[in-house]
């Protein structure tokens, strides 16, 4: 029997451990599961919730008795206290165990890992495209089915310890992507990070003005889905920043400098910087609307934005100035691909 050990029973180390003890039940022989997974988090009435949940086998209560045995250690805490873990369980690795990770950022994790981690294990980095909320009471089994799941192995890291992650990974049913790591914080903090700061700037914006009392009985959906990261753990996302932080000043540099813009075009009285708002915003539209229409192999819609693509009731005109018709062309082609050779349709994943 294989056993895990996932160190930070948060949303993610929770569904984990849910996850996999779902696999491991479905997978086990001759009544028995195939795995045995541990959990360990600092916060204790976390760790029991993880317990009462079942997203564990047992709950370790210090870390030594957490990790000693354990063939793979996942590291679901966030970002900034990866390090501090890498050092302490760094002399109580068995060797030849396997070491991931779910942080945000890769480029200082794998640095870490090289530094703090003996030679005697493998470090594979790990980040899953996926999440809600940062509670445990969020964690489900399934929240990473279908969900990106990027790896980014040590250069010292076996082929048996990336078999190792690749296996967990689709225990999860997630799917792997393998990536730089300095290439993974480059991505993610164009379309992670700086989302989350842009909200938290709008909602410090609005929030500081004099009029906000009187405003904010005026707030609709708009203000809520741009708003709604803000709520996020300022915590986590400081040190995802801190960790991340050339790559997240070059996109705060970049959209500075589209807020500038559009500020110009809004500020100028001429009919020219009229239309050339009006085409910015054009292509803003139809580069939301090419993103929120991409289509799996299956052509299920890859980004659950079945909700606001749904036009049955819309016409087709008014489609075209939602969308600029990219929805429709869209669906029209998965209807097409998803057709067997009889002429039925075939189930979408």
């Amino acid at each position: 029997m294989q056993r895990v050990t996932v160190v930070g029973l948060g949303l993610i180390g929770g569904s984990i451990g849910l996850g996999l003890r779902h696999w491991s039940d479905s997978n086990g022989q001759n009544g028995k599961p195939a795995l045995e997974v541990t959990g360990f988090d600092t916060d204790l009435e976390q760790q029991q919730y993880a317990q009462k949940l079942k997203a564990v086998d047992k709950a370790a209560w210090d870390l030594s008795r957490a990790v000693q045995t354990a063939d793979l250690v996942v590291i679901a805490t966030p970002v900034g206290a990866i390090r501090d873990t890498f050092e302490a369980i760094a002399q109580l690795l068995k060797p030849g165990a396997v070491v991931t990770d779910t942080g945000s950022t890769k480029g200082d994790v794998l640095r870490w890992a090289k530094e703090l981690l003996p030679s005697t294990v493998s470090f594979v980095g790990g980040h899953p495209m996926a999440g809600k909320s940062q509670s445990i009471e969020a964690a489900e089994k399934d929240l990473f089915k279908g969900a990106t799941w990027c790896v980014a192995p040590s250069v010292a890291a076996s082929e048996e310890a990336v078999r190792t992650v690749l296996g967990l990974i689709s225990a999860l049913d997630a799917e792997p992507f393998f990536i730089d790591p300095d290439e993974h914080d480059a991505y993610v903090a164009g379309i992670s990070h700086l989302p989350f700061l842009a909200s938290a700037a709008l909602m410090a914006t609005t929030s500081g003005d004099m009029a906000w009392r009187d405003m904010k009985s005026l707030t609709a959906s708009g203000f809520r889905d741009v708003t709604r990261l803000a709520a996020g753990s300022p915590t986590m996302h400081r040190d995802i920043a801190i960790t991340n932080r050339a790559a997240v000043v070059r996109w705060l540099d970049a959209y500075q400098a589209n807020l500038s813009t559009i500020r110009e075009l809004i500020a100028s009285s001429s009919d020219d910087a009229s239309q050339k708002l009006l085409a910015y915003l054009e292509s803003a539209r139809d580069a939301r609307a090419e993103w929120s229409t991409q289509t799996t192999r299956e052509g299920a819609l890859l980004h659950d934005t079945e909700a606001e693509l749904a036009s049955d009731g819309i016409s087709d005109q008014m489609g075209r100035m939602l969308l600029g018709g990219f929805a429709r062309k869209r669906r029209n082609l998965a209807e097409t691909m998803n057709r067997g050779r009889d002429g039925k349709r075939t189930p979408q994943r």
